[in-house]
């Protein structure tokens, strides 16, 4: 039986994933913002959280794992790499490594950029992946802490996984997003038609996150820096990947 997700929204513009199995009856976790309203989806739904999986170590990521594993029980995943600045960990994981969530087979993809030490979860049977803020819906994070060519070389794991997988991303930055997108690429009718039901999503209240691999890769600026169109669009026809890349992230970052 696939997985049933819930898209749990935190703190201002944060959000946080549950994972349900009905057939195992496990119930887990992807970052925790904070814990009051994940624990009153796992009231409403009469779930009991068994695992929490931890993307990165910034505060509205993790603010809320002490409090749920003191209400749950639940154990805690992270990255080995940033165990000394994560919560309390009972499983250390690495990039590659196999493992399972809410009992679906998941791998551990390295995703630095936004910060060192980020990971994401990718879930291929199920075609999901929490990249938190490395690729976001019609963004990615700010380099926070690592550079372009390692945002880039990210961006490019994530971009070649099959592109019917959902991302679950972190933020509801969504709107935002496509504004700066369309000075890109004003042109380009998949994302004009993106931002229009962008528009209409937030003004009715509903959520753009999570968001399909394919509609980020026709969309996304970040993913699209390598194409010759968008490179012309900036200005900088004869760039390398990574430098164009680097220039639209520039350019968000003044936006």
């Amino acid at each position: 039986m696939p997985l049933e997700l819930v898209t749990v929204p935190c703190l201002n513009d944060n959000y946080a994933f549950l994972l349900h199995s009905a057939g195992s009856g496990i119930t887990a976790l992807v970052d925790a913002p904070e814990a009051a309203p994940v624990l009153a989806v796992l009231q409403a739904r009469g779930w009991t959280l068994a695992e929490i999986f931890i993307t990165h170590h910034h505060s509205d990521h993790i603010d809320g794992v002490a409090d749920l594993v003191a209400a749950t029980g639940a154990k805690v995943t992270g990255a080995t790499a940033d165990r000394h600045r994560l919560p309390v960990l009972d499983h250390a994981v690495q990039p590659g490594d196999a493992i399972s969530i809410a009992g679906a087979a998941a791998v551990v993809l390295d995703v630095p950029g936004h910060t060192i030490g980020h990971i994401a979860y990718h879930l291929p049977g199920e075609k999901l992946a929490f990249t938190a803020d490395s690729l976001m819906a019609l963004g990615c994070g700010r380099l926070s802490e690592g550079t372009a060519a390692q945002m880039w070389g990210s961006l490019g794991r994530l971009a070649a996984l099959d592109p019917a997988t959902l991302i679950c991303s972190g933020h509801e930055y969504t709107a935002n997003n496509g504004r700066f997108a369309l000075t890109i690429e004003p042109g380009n009718p998949a994302l004009q038609v993106r931002v229009a039901g962008i528009t209409a999503a937030r003004a009715a209240g509903r959520a753009t996150v999570p968001s399909l691999l394919s509609l980020e890769l026709a969309t996304n600026p970040f993913l699209r820096a390598h194409l010759a169109a968008v490179k012309s669009a900036i200005g900088m026809p004869l760039a390398d990947d990574v430098e164009s890349f680097a220039e639209i992230r520039r350019r968000k970052d003044r936006f």
